[in-house]
């Protein structure tokens, strides 16, 4: 008996782990994903099995009726596929968006190209037609906002183009060079820095010579190799160079490297002294004092509370 109740214990030990060991494994392989068939499994379902294609998300609709001109974040750029004009009227095609307009014509251009009958040819050149009078009164607006604000855009009265308005530009311009340089000469030095067999140097130096005629400057050159400390100060590495100082300040300024005409010395002479001056900042760099309050006076514009959109 005691064989037989042991027998009976055991049995029912073994029972146990065993629906132990069957729920464990089955608890686990719920939790580990299936892997996907492979391909040789389902390569004949196509042929052999049905099954319904996944939805398909619908598109934005690109007619009239829900059109994103009035959009404040901006339209999106779209383009229909093969577009039908029979719903457009002229005057619909004209008041397009920009970017509906140009998603359109995309889309009527290769409707044409795909199936190029005398519809869609037809269709896709009254397009190019539309697009060319638009262009064109865009361009004769403009020609006409520009004509009538003409204080406000024309350059002409500062930089003029024609012969006489180009002669009459540059000796206003020379005239003030020459001014602010004369007027320079007393409180600012332009220091030559030279090099010991540099033929460019030899060059810079005649030009510099009736530079000091004109202008009646000092102007002594400085041998890199024997002033290196002068040379490192200003970071001279290169001759001929050029750098203007301003009497009684640390500040300088570069006026040029290599050999420059007098013509460009001059000018870049006469900025640098008004830069030095504080009469103009990297804004206003290149600009002359006639100049001053027009439409090459890239600060003007903000020295006045207009609001022209407005006021007309």
């Amino acid at each position: 008996m005691v064989a037989g109740f042991s027998n009976g214990i055991i049995g029912s030990w073994l029972c146990c782990w065993l629906l132990v060991i069957t729920m464990t494994t089955k608890a686990l392989a719920e939790e580990i994903p299936s892997p996907e068939p492979a391909f040789y499994e389902t390569a004949k379902e196509g042929w052999f099995w049905y099954h319904d294609p996944p939805p398909e998300i619908p598109e934005e609709s690109a007619s009239l009726k829900s059109s994103t001109i009035t959009r404040e974040a901006g339209p999106k750029v779209f383009e229909t596929k093969n577009p039908s004009m029979d719903r457009y009227t002229i005057h619909d095609i004209w008041n397009l968006h920009p970017d509906e307009f140009q998603g359109l014509l995309n889309g009527v251009q290769k409707k044409a190209v795909q199936a190029p009958n005398e519809k869609n040819i037809l269709e896709y050149l009254i397009m190019q037609d539309v697009a060319r009078r638009k262009a064109l009164a865009y361009a004769n607006a403009t020609k006409f906002v520009t004509q009538k604000y003409s204080d406000k855009f024309n350059i002409n009265q500062v930089y003029p183009t024609t012969t006489p308005g180009i002669s009459a530009r540059v000796q206003e311009q020379q005239k003030e060079i020459s001014s602010t340089i004369l007027a320079a000469r007393e409180d600012h030095a332009l220091l030559f820095f030279v090099g010991q067999g540099c033929g460019f140097c030899d060059k810079q130096a005649a030009i510099l010579t009736y530079f000091v005629e004109k202008y009646g400057w000092q102007i002594k050159p400085i041998d890199i190799g024997q002033h290196t400390t002068l040379a490192a100060r200003f970071n001279i590495t290169t001759t001929p160079a050029m750098i203007l100082i301003k009497d009684g300040t640390e500040q300088f300024m570069p006026i040029s490297v290599g050999v420059v005409a007098q013509s460009e010395l001059e000018r870049k002479l006469y900025q640098a002294i008004r830069y030095l001056g504080g009469e103009t900042s990297i804004d206003t760099f290149q600009t002359y004092d006639y100049q001053k309050g027009g439409a090459l006076d890239p600060d003007a514009i903000l020295e006045t509370e207009e609001q022209p959109w407005r006021e007309r």
